[in-house]
């Protein structure tokens, strides 16, 4: 019974994150990007602190490691990668978006053989951070017959968010603080929107006066803050004591699938034949950098 609930809470996750791309693509057509993600987590900030309360005894930073930890969660998950993310995915599709953020295990993986020193690369890992790449390459192809800056600024804004979600992952298990990830992340979207309402106010480009006020625009922002950050997360944590990080990790393989679908049916979006190569691409690439861990903890493996 156990193995079955895992898989359903697997599935809504999956659900849930997949979708939350087609909702960003719908909702930037109301809201400048950045101020549209500060929205999404000043209301998400009020549902994780809440839950971090209630899970928890210690969900209050205590120690300079742990707001160390908050400050990097807050500056590179929260507030660089969601605006390179919601920048980004004014230019391509919501699946398109997905399959550059799955990059994110391959690129921890790289950057955790840089800056732990327990951490090494071997001749296979090299291999599959390589076809990684390659996929990468396939998926942000430029559409023009010239390969032109601006033809791969949107989806180098979204393979700049896996970038910062990977290093800051890696950051912070460089520094170890004993902060559970309840209140890690909780604290991380409250400062993180701190911060994206900084970079907005920044930002000549965006004002308050370009929203527009619609039902969609409403029902969009609720399911990201709500759905897709507060009760994912609550989802994410409950798989991760069931599974583990490794099997967890392969919800980003997932994910893109849902995004995929759903942009196809409310925003009438298609994901190519080549781009589609290059997610099995990424996708395999993870398999060669995780392929010892993945045979441990994967029984189908």
């Amino acid at each position: 019974m156990s193995s079955f609930r895992n898989a359903g809470l697997f599935l809504l996750l999956s659900f849930l994150w997949g979708t939350s791309f087609m909702a960003i693509k719908a909702g930037l057509e109301f809201m400048p990007p950045v101020l549209f993600a500060a929205f999404r987590y000043d209301l998400a900030a009020v549902g994780m602190l809440g839950y971090a309360a209630y899970a928890t005894d210690y969900w209050r930073p205590r120690s300079q490691a742990d707001w160390t930890v908050v400050g990097i969660s807050a500056i590179l998950i929260i507030a660089f990668y969601n605006t390179f993310l919601f920048v980004g995915q004014q230019g391509v599709t919501s699946g398109v978006a997905a399959i550059l953020i799955a990059m994110n295990p391959i690129l921890a993986t790289g950057f955790s053989r840089l800056l732990l020193p327990s951490e090494q690369l071997g001749a296979v890992e090299s291999v599959g951070l390589f076809v990684g790449f390659l996929g990468v390459g396939l998926v942000a192809r430029p559409t023009s017959s010239g390969v032109l800056a601006a033809d791969l600024l949107a989806p180098g804004f979204v393979l700049l968010a896996a970038v910062c979600v990977a290093l800051g992952s890696v950051l912070i298990q460089r520094v170890d603080g004993g902060l559970p990830a309840e209140g890690m992340v909780a604290w991380s979207t409250a400062f993180g929107a701190i911060l994206l309402h900084a970079m907005s106010l920044a930002l000549p480009s965006e004002s308050m006066a370009d929203i527009t006020v619609t039902t969609e625009a409403v029902v969009t922002l609720v399911y990201l803050a709500v759905f897709a950050s507060a009760v994912g997360y609550v989802i994410y944590f409950d798989l991760l004591d069931r599974l583990g990080a490794i099997e967890i990790n392969l919800v980003s393989y997932t994910v893109p699938i849902f995004a995929a679908l759903s942009g196809w049916l409310v925003l009438s979006e298609s994901v190519d034949v080549l781009s589609a190569v290059g997610f099995a691409m990424i996708f395999g690439g993870f398999v060669l950098l995780k392929r010892g861990a993945l045979g441990e903890k994967v029984d189908w493996l």
